[in-house]
């Protein structure tokens, strides 16, 4: 496609720094974010930048390098560069993070290193990019921003939906305020009513029990081996890298070819939860809802299906939550690359309440699920039609030099 507007390096026209924290720097309730070469941005309690910048991933070992944008105060890892332009009334950074969007699979291909994957100075500083006039910058910035700023609005809802989920949790089954109808007292609240008898690990309602959680499980199993394909070859194949943002986004999940009988031995429905077992983001998991397409899980991570004691919803939010992440951190094996067999992911306690709390906590949960997935079709939607804009905007193909688009104030010269 030709490009209509002039086409320059970075060298000059933006500024390169990186952050100085390890990654071990990460807060779970951290003031401030934390962006590192990680898909999920982190939290942390100190900030070494203040401003617009665009956040851009140094190595990876797979060469797909994370890229953000962000305003305000935040820090960074010492291998994630933090990049802002010289001068706006020249080159807009919002501008700049949507054109780097389209120079990614070049900077993968372009990347140095054999098991990791490194971004250098001096490639960002060879890599081009288009440079329209400074209003057609801002105009194509806002456009692309009214996207970005409705998936976000997405995502915080999101958030907002599992942050209630994992307080009813907390509610219910750490603090045991459960409701009367639960607890089968009519009327009135059912923890003020409900007896408690010890056990191993504390005080608990009576009928209630520990167990771990491989023990309440149907299945457990590895995932497949195979490599991924971009082309539409077979089902989706979901990896460890596409379960640790908050949502899964499916239309970046490749496919991969696998016969029948495998499809269906690895195949994801409804209820499984798969967890990864290897890397920086051990345990980390994801519970699949209703709405997902045909797919099936990769080797690094192992899927459980809970059965029927633990109802619909109970394990997916207890595997999600950060207590189970800790958890898992604190049992990880291996030196250099973190890691956890399945034993060690499933052999966290857990409360399994009587029949009447699971399924009054799974209608209450149900419908927050259902809300979230609704939230990201919406969100992959959204992508999609962005992404359709994105290279005829900045190649000029679409001219918006003309159009009356209102640009953010602060932006204006």
């Amino acid at each position: 496609m030709e490009n209509r507007f002039q086409v320059l390096p970075l060298e000059g026209l933006v500024n390169f720094k990186t952050g100085k924290l390890n990654s071990n720097a990460a807060k779970p309730d951290g003031m401030f974010p934390f962006f590192t070469c990680s898909q999920e941005t982190f939290r942390t309690d100190t900030w070494s930048f203040d401003g617009e910048y665009v956040l851009l991933a140094g190595n990876n070992a797979a060469g797909i390098y994370p890229l953000k944008y962000f305003n305000g105060k935040f820090d960074a890892y010492q291998r994630t560069y933090a990049i802002n332009t010289v001068d706006e009334n020249m080159l807009v950074t919002r501008y700049v993070y949507y054109a780097l969007r389209l120079q990614l699979e070049l900077m993968k291909s372009i990347s140095t290193g054999v098991a990791t994957k490194f971004l250098t100075l001096s490639l960002l500083n060879r890599t081009q990019i288009p440079v329209p006039p400074l209003p057609t910058q801002r105009k194509i910035a806002a456009i692309l921003s009214a996207y970005d700023d409705l998936i976000e609005n997405n995502l915080r809802r999101i958030k907002i939906l599992e942050e209630m989920a994992q307080n009813l949790y907390r509610e219910w089954f750490v603090k045991f305020r459960f409701p009367a109808c639960a607890a089968g007292a009519a009327g009135r609240p059912g923890h003020q009513h409900a007896r408690f008898t010890d056990s191993p690990l504390g005080r608990i309602p009576e009928g209630w029990r520990w167990a771990k959680l491989k023990d309440v499980c149907d299945s457990i199993n590895y995932g497949f081996t195979a490599s991924a394909n971009k082309e539409v070859v077979g089902p989706k194949f979901l990896r460890i890298t596409d379960i640790v943002s908050s949502t899964i986004e499916w239309e970046s999940v490749p496919y991969c070819e696998v016969d029948p009988v495998e499809a269906e031995k690895y195949a994801l429905s409804e209820g499984d939860i798969v967890i990864a077992r290897t890397g920086a983001t051990t345990g980390y998991a994801k519970r699949l809802n209703k709405r997902h397409p045909k797919s099936v899980f990769a080797s690094y991570l192992v899927r459980i299906r809970p059965n029927a004691v633990l109802g619909k919803h109970y394990a997916g939010v207890i595997v999600e939550s950060s207590k189970y992440k800790e958890f898992i951190k604190r049992n990880l094996g291996g030196a250099a690359q973190p890691q956890a067999n399945a034993q060690v992911l499933t052999s966290i306690d857990i409360l399994i309440p009587t029949a009447d709390v699971i399924q009054t906590f799974d209608e209450l949960v149900q419908p927050m699920a259902d809300k979230n997935e609704l939230l990201q079709i919406k969100n992959r939607t959204l992508r999609r039609t962005r992404d359709l804009l994105l290279p005829r905007l900045i190649s000029g193909e679409v001219d918006v030099s003309e159009l009356d688009i209102a640009v953010p104030e602060e932006a204006v010269a």
